[in-house]
């Protein structure tokens, strides 16, 4: 018996039923990804044996990068470029951007995450993770995936992000294209022999007709310049002075650098990259306890190189690392850090790193005759340091200002201080030149509507407000902006005081409400200053206000996070589950943005 009389149907009555069962189950994208299966599977058929082709018809491929300072996003621009050039068409998406109950009719899925902090995610990508992570994630038994992981192995929970990812995703029937790959802070090799090895792996399963491949940008990709961080700018410094008052317990500068000439352009809420060099005091004193003379020689990427300028303007030389931790047991052989290298010793590994520099740990477990090629492949490059600019170029052409709290403590007895903070703030003068980039930041930007900002930030997380500030100034904006800004003391750490009363003065501020912690025997942050105004800051929201937070991540993120709750759930009178899905549907229309570090 054959299948119903249909013109050229060659098909059994039970391959008939078959076809007609499943395309009951397909919807109609499923029927035309069906369509495309089949054809390239006839174009195979119909090749002479001795010209073989994939089977395989074409796959939609995604790829998904969820970055905080921009490097997956750089990262994840380049695979796409990849892939075009394999003749391979790709979409690219912020995971801030992407729709994420589309994550199950995806086919091919790579994806590009950093990890922030104590292994969170970026903060635009909270939204992905947490639906991934929830029990509205959809099951992915056709989807293939892949992970790029970027992180910092000084953290315990190193690359956390990408493992979470690449966990959850075969948990919900996903079929790895390949291994996940962790990268440090230096990922640049792992991550280009990452995107090769995936790129030729996709372009080797692909039909053999295929059309030239595109990429597909679903998200704005960043500006490109002629100096960037892999060039950057030798920018003079014009500006460097304190703008605490005498007495002050901080140390906050002000800093201005040139860059006229460069064509080097910036939005408020970027940030500027500075690629600084190790003090010569701290380069000194390791040379010293290594006992390695700062002429001696080695071979560094086929180039012969002196130790003493390599540790000075090429590798991190303070903060000590798993890698580092690995070879200086193997040279000292000391129990202790054979002991810390065990797995389960995580926590007091990272506890240990974080109390360690590297001199340190040279000096409390001496070695003898320390070769400096062992020594320096034990290092990672030195990676610039970014600063929110604190500038609007619409004010200022050719300018770029910092706001910078060098970073200083005392660790085993000795003064240490922060690798660009302290460049900055004891040996840049005027006219030094430090090589600048513009590190570009997506999600920490003005509304492009005349709509209403709520600032608040902590010391020297003012900078991106007063960035904001001279852009609307500048362009004339008048749309309402509200001001919460925390301190120690009014009397000397008011932060751009005359400038921020001025703007009030002729209603480029609308309103300002300070904290100064240190004033009053019950310490008062901006936290509380919110719940103080909670009506109006619900109001605010209510018709349509974008709120930011800039600062510290630990402290005063979490604490406005809970406060923003708090408002909500209380104006609203709703209960807290709710006014959670309040503010992250402020996040998700991307009117609630943070910058914090």
């Amino acid at each position: 018996m054959i299948a119903p009389e249909l013109p050229g149907n060659p098909l059994t009555l039970d391959q008939w039923r078959q076809v007609e069962g499943l395309t009951r189950s397909l919807d109609p994208m499923q029927v035309r990804w069906l369509s495309g299966y089949f054809a390239g599977l006839d174009a195979g058929l119909r090749q002479p044996q001795s010209q073989p082709a994939s089977l395989v018809a074409a796959r939609r491929l995604t790829i998904l990068y969820g970055t905080e300072t921009g490097n997956a996003a750089e990262l994840a621009r380049t695979l796409a470029t990849a892939l075009a050039d394999k003749g391979l068409t790709a979409t690219l998406y912020d995971m801030a951007d992407y729709k994420v109950r589309q994550l199950g009719q995806e086919q091919d899925v790579l994806i590009i995450v950093s990890t922030y902090g104590e292994g969170d995610p970026p903060q635009p990508a909270t939204g992905f993770f947490e639906f991934t992570e929830s029990r509205k994630a959809p099951k992915l038994a056709g989807t293939r995936f892949a992970v790029l992981a970027l992180g910092d192995s000084t953290y315990e929970y190193y690359c956390q992000a990408g493992k979470r990812l690449d966990q959850r995703l075969e948990e919900l029937g996903g079929q790895r294209l390949a291994d996940r790959v962790d990268c440090d802070v230096d990922y640049e090799d792992p991550a280009a022999a990452w995107t090769a090895a995936i790129s030729d792996q996709l372009a080797s399963e692909a039909p053999a007709v295929r059309p030239s491949g595109t990429v597909q940008h679903a998200a704005l990709a960043a500006p490109q310049s002629a100096y960037d961080k892999r060039n950057p700018f030798p920018a003079p410094i014009i500006e460097n002075i304190a703008i605490v008052g005498r007495g002050s317990s901080k140390e906050t500068r002000h800093i201005e650098f040139s860059l006229a000439g460069s064509g080097l352009v910036y939005e408020p809420g970027d940030a500027l990259g500075i690629a600084a060099s190790n003090d010569p005091t701290v380069v000194s004193d390791l040379l010293s306890a290594l006992d390695l003379a700062p002429e001696a020689t080695f071979e560094l990427k086929g180039q012969t190189s002196t130790i003493g300028e390599a540790l000075a303007h090429r590798f991190e030389i303070t903060a000590a690392t798993p890698r580092f931790l690995d070879y200086w047991a193997l040279l000292s052989e000391a129990a202790l850090l054979r002991q810390l290298q065990e797995e389960d010793r995580a926590g007091e590994r990272s506890v240990f790193l974080r109390t360690h520099h590297i001199v340190d740990i040279v000096r409390r477990f001496p070695v003898q005759n320390v070769m400096p090629q062992g020594f320096i492949s034990a290092l990672r490059p030195l990676q610039p340091r970014l600063y929110s600019l604190a500038s609007s170029l619409s004010a200022t052409p050719g300018e770029a200002h910092l706001t910078v709290a060098p970073v200083r403590y005392s660790l085993h007895g000795a003064p240490r201080s922060g690798v660009a903070s302290g460049l900055l703030a004891d040996r840049a003068e005027i006219d030094t030149v430090l090589p600048v980039y513009v590190q570009s930041n997506q999600h920490f930007r003005l509304p492009a509507t005349d709509a209403p900002i709520l600032m608040i930030g902590a010391g020297t997380g003012i900078a991106p407000y007063r960035a904001f500030l001279q852009e609307r100034e500048a362009r004339g904006i008048s749309a309402r902006s509200w001001l919460f800004f925390g301190e120690r003391n009014f009397r000397t750490d008011f932060l751009y005081q005359t400038e921020w009363q001025s703007w009030l003065k002729d209603g480029t501020l609308t309103r300002m409400d300070v904290a100064f912690s240190r004033d009053r025997a019950d310490k008062i942050y901006v936290q509380h200053r919110m719940k103080e105004q909670a009506r109006d800051i619900f109001a605010w929201l209510e018709e349509g206000a974008h709120v930011y937070v800039c600062g510290d991540a630990a402290n005063l993120a979490p604490d406005v996070h809970e406060a923003l709750i708090d408002i909500v759930a209380h104006e609203a009178r709703t209960g807290r589950e709710a006014a959670e899905d309040y503010v992250r549907s402020l996040q998700a229309d991307h009117r609630y943005q943070r910058d914090v570090y």
